[in-house]
């Protein structure tokens, strides 16, 4: 695989040399890779308010579920591009995929990493609730407090029967929030100045900020500013706001509502995650507020 990679980055050098500078599809120039639930599809949406950005429509899952198909198949997952303009691929799952990290080192290794981490007790209650709404059909899920704390009344046991400070720390919701565990993988194939950690919350509460920012780490001169943003006045989420003052939210699915959880379980939580957080915070030379 690695003589093939070569190969193919001959040949786009050898293209861009003998071609005008026409748009043709080109492999990414920086990889969203998560975290799952914690704004991926916001920031991506809210970066293509800028023109050089370009990115596929679906989570292309090539360097988790796909890489079977091959090279070919992935660059011809993403939209054409020119030289100037940034191609970004999003897949969530790739940030806690034990894979991921080495396929993309041996793809570019000077890929740009782009990371989304959010409160992971926030986080792992958006994922129980994104799971239980994709399961209604098949009945409704025990709660998140059974899930998180409880004995998971059998279901998905095998996922669950890991229990640290009282937490099923097994359950995927639960063990992806457990971020330094999973960035000590990226950290060895990439250098801390080719990730970029966007802030979840501060994309909510300040969106601009959270854009430009990351527009900056692209190589590319920031255009996100406050008055592209407003606010859903139902869901409180950020939306885009076009020149005519229509907000132009993200689907339905996104920023669903969260089931009330019980601050006892809350407060296990907060105390299972917080010498994990302080892992994280130390391995990115970043502090959060969680």
């Amino acid at each position: 695989m690695k003589y093939k990679i070569l190969i193919f980055h001959l040949i786009e050098l050898i293209a861009s040399a003998a071609i005008p500078n026409t748009a043709k599809k080109r492999f990414p120039d920086a990889i969203i890779v998560g975290v799952k639930k914690s704004g991926t599809r916001a920031l991506l949406e809210f970066l293509r308010i800028n023109p050089l950005i370009k990115a596929p429509g679906p989570e292309v899952h090539f360097f988790d579920k796909n890489f079977n198909k091959g090279l070919e198949w992935y660059r011809e997952q993403m939209p054409e591009t020119r030289i100037g303009e940034v191609t970004i691929e999003k897949s969530p799952a790739y940030f806690h995929s034990k894979l991921a990290p080495e396929r993309i080192k041996s793809l570019n290794p000077n890929t740009k990493i782009i990371i989304v981490v959010r409160d992971p007790v926030t986080r792992a209650i958006s994922d129980y609730t994104q799971s239980s709404s994709k399961r209604k059909r098949m009945g409704l899920m025990p709660s998140f407090e059974t899930m998180a704390v409880g004995d998971c009344s059998n279901w998905l046991r095998a996922n669950c029967t890991t229990k640290t400070r009282g937490v099923n720390s097994g359950w995927g919701a639960i063990r992806i929030g457990v971020y330094h565990k999973h960035m000590k993988r990226w950290l060895e194939n990439f250098p801390l100045t080719n990730i970029h950690i966007v802030d979840g919350e501060r994309l909510i509460t300040n969106p601009a900020e959270e854009i430009s920012a990351t527009e900056k780490f692209l190589g590319l001169t920031p255009v996100a500013k406050p008055e592209d943003f407003g606010v859903d006045p139902i869901k409180k989420f950020p939306c885009l706001k076009s020149t005519d003052g229509k907000l132009h939210c993200l689907g339905k699915t996104k920023g669903r509502h969260h089931p009330e959880v019980d601050p006892l379980v809350l407060s296990t939580l907060k105390e299972f995650y917080g010498p994990e957080n302080k892992k994280f915070y130390q391995m990115i030379n970043q502090w959060f507020d969680w």
